[in-house]
């Protein structure tokens, strides 16, 4: 029998099914994988379950419900103070993931080069591989996760067609600073490259860190694509619903791609999640203010087990440095015998890496209940001290 396909056939079961599988056969508290242990809004389930009962239960327009793509739109002057066109500049996707990939098969052609931030979320690569594009890796350096100029001059060149940026990042937690977005900005507009933005993340910022599109820079407007997923803003990873906004000539071909790929996503959802991108922004700011209570949380639970846990300014996510805690065993083993000793679960950060990976750094998921965390705190420190 012929074999499937080469570049995806390569690629092996996930680390986050492998850790969770371990979690499961060991009764672990899952710290892996990233979802929040909580059911969404009320208010908004409930406008998705009425709205399934009552509504319009056939194809939705294939870009999104009006209603959605006028909110997103809304969102973006009220939190960026960008100015789009919902009916020519925004789309709705069954998830950002699938977004990532609607932009990725509608912008690259075979030998295009991409330039990548790595640690990076597990999709990018396969995707761009898929479409017959070459990935460029900057490797960004714990603890504060950051690059220098050097590093773009090695791997922008005259055949880079797009840069693909997570900004706050899974799983470093990193919020890019503006002087990191102008430097980047400065390699695209001298490349005259495209970009695309994975903010999903953008409402999840802690502290005194600010999350600054791309986008809103100087020369990017017309060369930036920015998604949004209501899984993170609403905390219902579940409802794969996802956003972009980009000029119109780039979206253009992404909206073939979407075309092929899912073609639409569920209306009940799309209504929901347009009632919430509308919630005035005290919700957003109470979602991070609960975010940022579980990663002070864990961090001090972590730490007074023994480890040393590097900030993190966004995200789900608390990174933890193995070697500076005083553990030599690598990320990978580390991780499967936490499972099965301590009962609690957490991911290697290597496996965020297609090349020079660290060995030393583990993630772990904090957007859980204040009792989820302090179970999984009581087992480590059980197992460490």
């Amino acid at each position: 029998m012929k074999a499937g396909n080469s570049t995806l056939s390569a690629y092996g079961t996930t680390i986050f099914e492998v850790m969770s599988r371990l979690a499961a056969q060991h009764q672990a508290v899952n710290l892996g994988q990233g979802f929040p242990d909580g059911n969404g809004p009320p208010d908004l389930v409930q406008a998705a379950a009425t709205y399934l009962a009552e509504g319009w239960n056939q194809y939705p327009p294939m870009l999104g419900l009006p209603a959605l793509r006028q909110a997103v739109a809304a969102h973006n002057q009220r939190f960026y103070g960008l100015e789009v066109d919902w009916a020519t500049e925004t789309m709705v996707t069954s998830g950002a993931t699938e977004a990532l990939a609607a932009c990725l098969f509608g912008l690259l052609e075979p030998g295009d080069e991409v330039v990548l931030f790595q640690p990076l979320y597990d999709s990018y690569v396969p995707i761009i591989r898929r479409a017959g594009a070459i990935p460029r890796f900057v490797s960004l350096k714990a603890p504060d996760w950051g690059f220098t100029r050097a590093d773009l001059e090695a791997v922008f060149s005259p055949r880079t067609k797009l840069v693909l940026v997570n900004n706050p990042q899974n799983p470093a937690g990193k919020v890019w600073r503006r002087e990191e977005l102008d430097l980047l900005a400065r390699f695209i507009l001298a490349h005259d490259t495209l970009a695309v933005c994975d903010e999903v993340y953008e409402h999840l910022v802690f502290g005194d860190a600010k999350h600054i599109p791309l986008m809103t820079l100087p020369g990017m407007r017309e060369r930036t694509i920015r998604i949004g997923s209501a899984g993170k803003s609403f905390s219902l990873t579940g409802w794969k619903v996802g956003y972009l906004t980009g000029p119109a000539a780039l979206m253009q071909p992404v909206a073939k791609a979407h075309q092929y790929l899912t073609f639409t996503t569920p209306p009940n959802l799309q209504h929901a999640v347009a009632l919430g991108l509308g919630k005035d922004n005290s919700y957003f700011q109470e979602l991070a203010d609960e975010m940022q209570l579980g990663r002070d949380r864990l961090a001090k639970g972590l730490r007074q087990a023994g480890f040393t846990v590097l900030d993190g300014a966004g995200t789900y996510f608390l990174t933890v440095d193995l070697a500076a805690s005083g553990i030599e065993e690598e990320d990978a083993a580390f991780c499967q015998r936490m499972v099965v000793e301590a009962g609690v679960a957490a991911i290697p950060i290597s496996a965020f890496f297609e090349q020079d990976a660290p060995k030393h750094l583990i993630r772990f998921c904090f957007c859980k209940k204040a009792e989820t965390l302090d179970e999984a705190i009581r087992r480590l420190t059980a197992w460490r001290c």
